[in-house]
């Protein structure tokens, strides 16, 4: 397809989806910059199990952070896919194409985040150091999430689309 040329028939859906995307990654990144504001140790972990307020911060963040990410790799790529032209039909093959459209970074760092995100939901109450560790891969792969949204949104503006 040629750099302004597109499926009009995705555009109604992907414009949805991606402001949707827009709005989920700015919950997202409010979760992000206030718990990143702490010094996080295994010290602090420990603590969030008599600090209730600020384990319901985390635990927005984790949320949001699952949530981003499952609307990105289930609906936002696919249906970006579509848009331009591309018919997958695993979601591999769909991340693939995202990734040589330079939208994703890399397929093994998108799919290391879908573990993280597993893991932080898993560990939040077992082991503080592990979750410690999950934390503080989560602040690269938010930023990775970020960026895609960014990265559809200068493709849609590219093709016209938004």
């Amino acid at each position: 397809m040629t750099a302004q040329s597109y499926l009009a028939e995705h555009a109604p859906l992907v414009r949805l989806t991606f402001e949707l995307a827009q709005k989920e990654a700015e919950h997202l990144r409010y979760s992000f910059s206030t718990l990143y504001a702490n010094d996080l140790d295994e010290a602090w972990v420990k603590s969030l199990a008599a600090k209730p307020a600020l384990a319901e911060k985390v635990e927005a963040f984790v949320s949001r952070f699952s949530r981003l990410q499952d609307h990105i790799g289930e609906k936002l790529i696919p249906r970006y896919a579509q848009l331009v032209g591309e018919q997958h039909k695993t979601q591999i093959d769909v991340l693939n194409f995202a990734e040589r459209a330079g939208i994703v970074p890399n397929v093994d760092t998108f799919l290391a985040a879908r573990k993280l995100r597993n893991a932080l939901v898993h560990e939040y109450m077992r082991d503080s150091q592990s979750f410690l560790e999950g934390l503080l891969l989560a602040r690269g792969a938010a930023q990775m999430l970020f960026d895609i949204v960014s990265k559809v949104q200068a493709e849609l503006k590219r093709l016209g689309v938004q």
